[in-house]
């Protein structure tokens, strides 16, 4: 089988202006990036935003291990395999981030021949944005910074500067820094740090905002330091809105790409999921419900993260409603779970497929919770038995949930066409669909809502600093709005090494952290870090580029 990259460069593209007319999108309402990709502009907006929504289809998976689950893969073909079946479509999916694609993912584009194409140029720099956000998250930073050095005429604590630095790479030896030494003329010394851009808030913003002066509005609402006396001080009172909301004029607008199947892809925005909210840009996602009929997007991480957060978060703000819920999941990944070693996944263990499953289930209970129909997607591996495939089929249609197997990876779409007749049946199918809590609840009601409904937990403890967080918030009236949490992706609990279906733990919250801008308060649990490091063997040590320009080891 060849390689991710090698299937990529090999497929024919069409110039992004046959993709766009597949959606009825003009010449005129593109912003060229070369011939494979563009910006689609404000403009066909305003053409298309009293136009009925087609329907949308949220993809997300159980709790990823290192066996691998296949979620974009899936989501891409099940794209693809609704565009053979005559239906106009489009995928919306997240921009991948320099820190995963060098660190440990190498990549995430989709994979075989399930991917969206340029693969090399979404996977590096791509049209720019992540570049955007990191430039004006650090002018924000160093504007703060130049206050305090003119006068302070805030009144700035320079003790309580929340608005750190962001670098779209993964370098764990810049999470704890001190600037400003030197002397007087270089700044007044402080303890800061960086984190990842996918982290930063203006991250969250461009993914949230409905448009740019949505956007410039959020921007300046962002808090960035409390006063000596305890006010918090926002963005806007530094009078450079302006300036941070002009970076983002190109970056607001949603990218179009392709499938290797030609189906047109929006590939707009990238915030993590397990520290951030893990959702593709509000405006990419409305803008293809205004021009397909069926919309695949996608979650990050697992249900108990992606997907709370994008019906929890982004459809609570854009005033969205999934149609239907695939969940993805391995017969390798659950026996995992079961506690099999990823040496011995080979072979087959039906105790530990069945103990495994109790992940799975836990992510249908959770979806079901929300009043939405579920398909589980299983995505195909060599090594299933029939045995393990019918034994995974018959638990997940007594817990009520269609089952379809997925060979996307090998066959591109025609792998989806069972998988998209269900979702498509799914989709038609009534739901009640609501949220998990109510905003106007405490902080605590809706962790706590959040813990025992989707991960299955018996509650939640605040560590004294986040307690003093949480009156501090409340005090200042900011705790009536949504929760994001930031929580290990490879449990339901905040502890990484309990896999499967833990019971009988408690979250414990470390940290409180207000995104006024985005509009939602982080709680950050476990041991979550919002600047990750490198592997001992990054992915970066098997890329290369030779004179031609071919680029290899990107997978």
């Amino acid at each position: 089988m060849k390689s991710d990259v090698e299937i990529a460069q090999e497929a024919t593209m069409r110039p992004i202006g046959e993709i766009a007319a597949k959606l009825g999108i003009t010449d005129d309402e593109l912003e060229l990036y070369g011939k494979y990709k563009a910006k689609v502009t404000p403009e066909t907006w305003q053409r298309v935003k009293d136009r009925p929504n087609g329907k949308l289809i949220l993809v997300t998976a159980i709790n990823p291990t290192p066996a691998g689950e296949g979620k974009t893969t899936t989501s891409v073909g099940l794209a693809d395999a609704f565009a053979r079946q005559g239906k106009k479509t489009a995928v919306a999916l997240r921009e991948p981030s320099l820190g995963p694609c060098f660190g440990l993912k190498g990549g995430a584009a989709g994979g075989g021949y399930a991917q969206v194409v340029p693969m090399e140029d979404i996977n590096l720099h791509f049209t720019g944005d992540f570049h955007a956000i990191t430039t004006a998250h650090n002018l924000l930073a160093a504007v703060i910074d130049n206050h305090i050095q003119q006068g302070n005429a805030l009144d700035i604590d320079v003790r309580r500067i929340v608005w750190k630095r962001v670098l779209d790479l993964n370098d764990r030896a810049l999470r704890h820094i001190v600037i400003g030494l030197g002397g007087k003329a270089h700044g007044t010394p402080r303890e800061t740090g960086f984190d990842i851009t996918v982290a930063s808030e203006m991250m969250a913003i461009l993914c949230l905002a409905t448009s740019l002066e949505d956007m410039k509005k959020r921007l300046g609402e962002i808090i960035v330091a409390y006063s000596r006396d305890g006010r918090a001080i926002r963005a806007k009172e530094l009078g450079v809105t302006g300036a941070l909301t002009l970076l983002f004029k190109d970056a607001i607008k949603p990218n179009l790409v392709q499938t290797l199947e030609g189906t047109p892809a929006f590939i707009h925005g990238g915030p993590f999921a397990n520290i951030a909210h893990g959702c593709n840009s509000v405006m990419a996602t409305k803008y293809a419900l205004k021009l397909a009929d069926y919309v695949v997007t996608e979650a990050g991480f697992g249900a108990d993260l992606g997907a709370e957060k994008f019906l929890d978060i982004k459809c609570r703000f854009a005033g969205l409603a999934p149609d239907a819920v695939v969940i993805v999941a391995t017969v390798r990944a659950l026996k995992m779970h079961g506690g099999l070693p990823k040496a011995e996944l080979e072979k087959v263990d039906m105790a530990a497929l069945e103990k495994g499953l109790a992940n799975l289930t836990k992510h249908i209970e959770s979806i079901h919770a929300f009043g939405l129909p579920v398909v589980v997607a299983v995505n195909a591996f060599p090594t299933d038995t029939p045995e393990e495939l019918a034994f995974v089929e018959e638990k997940c249609t007594a817990l009520g949930a269609e089952v379809a197997l997925s060979e996307v990876w090998a066959k591109g779409g025609e792998g989806g066409l069972a998988l998209a007749e269900k979702v498509a049946a799914a989709a038609e199918k009534p739901s009640d669909f609501h949220f998990i809590y109510d905003t106007a609840q405490s902080i605590p009601e809706k962790i706590t809502a959040i813990t025992r409904t989707i991960y299955g937990g018996e509650g939640v403890d605040f560590t004294p600093a986040a307690q003093k967080q949480l009156a501090e918030i409340e005090a200042l009236g900011l705790d009536k709005m949504p929760v994001c949490m930031a929580k290990t992706q490879y449990s339901l609990s905040d502890d990484a090494a309990k896999l499967g279906r833990p019971e009988g733990f408690r979250i414990t919250v470390r940290e409180l952290r207000v995104s006024a801008g985005a509009g939602f308060i982080v709680a950050l649990t476990g041991n979550i870090l919002t600047m990750p490091g490198l592997p001992k063997h990054p992915a970066a040590e098997n890329m290369d580029i030779d004179e031609s320009g071919k680029i290899t080891g990107l997978f």
